[in-house]
């Protein structure tokens, strides 16, 4: 149990390694292979992932480098913002962290996004590392170089391009997730096969009680596959200019839910409400069946995720999509299904057929 990755820029150089290990075994040989002996290093983790993971990480990147230490802020997305990023700069400043030092995310989503855009900003940019301890971060966020935090209710409105030196998965920590945050990361999952791949979305749908259980070889499948599909797309798009905003399906109204929300649904969650809505009017415009939304929505329950929610205004919703970062020219870049793991970028979807697509998942 053990694979490797490489992400390369556009002129197909070699940029970073994703590393699957079924432990911390390999994560000293793999740091000290960026050349950290005479770096120090700071760990950036939440207070609920650094009291699993921090002291056991910090002994062993205690041997890598010149220094190394611990930042940890309180866990929440309601703490990726400025203030912690300030209070991470103030940190690094009171450490004489210089140019060359490197920060390490050890944790999800949040902890990933927020260390990356730290990275990208303190001195100008220095380099970073990412550990994600979560399926989300694992198969999604901690690839691709996009890190940001929340400003105010808008989520990721703040952020820039900064690709890590280095993303190690330890696949045992899965086994510490709730099922909730097991299942938010199934959302970007079943997403990655729905856009690109209908043998690997039907292969996810076959094996959910395997996949449930943690069982880590088809744990190890899955990630491996996900992260294959992200880096295919990134490597062609890396700054969002076309094809990777394929990523966002779902994301659209998704993310407008979980503002609305008050980010009370986990990501992942409010991803597969997104999906279902776009699946929906993607059956409108003739491209699927409605045998296709039916089985995915109960592919979604069985890897526990919602196909509706309760306590929306329709309107609000399409309201919020017009305040997010995706919008281009005053228009909104949809992503919808010419078929299941084919999708397709569209910018005429009306407000009406967002109405009718939420319809499908707001009772």
């Amino acid at each position: 149990m053990a694979e490797r990755l490489t992400v390369h820029d556009r002129h197909q150089r070699p940029i970073y390694d994703i590393v699957l290990e079924p432990d911390f075994g390999r994560l000293k040989d793999e740091v000290i292979s960026l050349g950290t002996a005479s770096k120090k290093l700071c760990i950036v983790s939440d207070s609920n992932v650094a009291g699993l993971y921090g002291q056991e990480v910090l002994e062993i990147l205690s041997g890598c480098s010149r220094e190394t230490v611990l930042f940890v802020f309180p866990a929440g997305e309601e703490h990726k913002n400025l203030d912690t990023v300030k209070n991470l700069y103030e940190f690094l400043i009171q450490n004489k962290f210089e140019r060359g030092d490197m920060l390490v995310a050890l944790g999800g989503g949040v902890t990933g996004d927020l260390c990356g855009f730290a990275a990208a900003t303190y001195l100008r940019g220095i380099s970073f590392i990412q550990i994600p301890t979560t399926l989300l971060s694992q198969v999604d966020s901690s690839i691709g170089g996009k890190t940001g935090v929340d400003f105010d209710s808008y989520k990721n409105m703040v952020g820039a391009f900064h690709m890590p030196r280095l993303v190690y998965t330890n696949l045992s920590t899965l086994r510490t997730l709730d099922n909730e945050q097991f299942a938010s990361g199934m959302g970007e999952v079943l997403k990655h096969g729905l856009i690109k791949n209908r043998d690997y979305y039907n292969w996810l749908a076959s094996h959910a009680d395997s996949i449930n259980a943690r069982n880590l070889d088809d744990c190890e499948k899955m990630i491996l596959e996900s992260n294959r599909i992200k880096r295919d797309v990134v490597e062609k798009d890396p700054k969002e200019q076309g094809e990777r905003a394929l990523l966002n399906f779902g994301h659209t109204l998704g993310h407008a839910i979980e503002k609305l929300k008050d980010f009370t649904l986990l990501h992942g969650h409010c991803v597969a409400l997104g999906c279902v809505a776009a699946c929906s009017i993607s059956v409108r415009r003739g491209c699927l069946t409605e045998s296709d939304i039916v089985g995915f929505c109960q592919t979604l329950e069985k890897y526990q995720l919602p196909i509706s929610t309760s306590g929306l205004v329709i309107e609000d919703v399409i309201d919020a999509t017009k305040h997010d970062k995706k919008m281009d020219g005053g228009t909104i870049k949809f992503i919808l299904l010419k078929s299941l793991g084919e999708a397709y970028i569209d910018r005429s979807v009306t407000e009406e057929e967002m109405r009718l697509g939420l319809e499908a998942i707001i009772r």
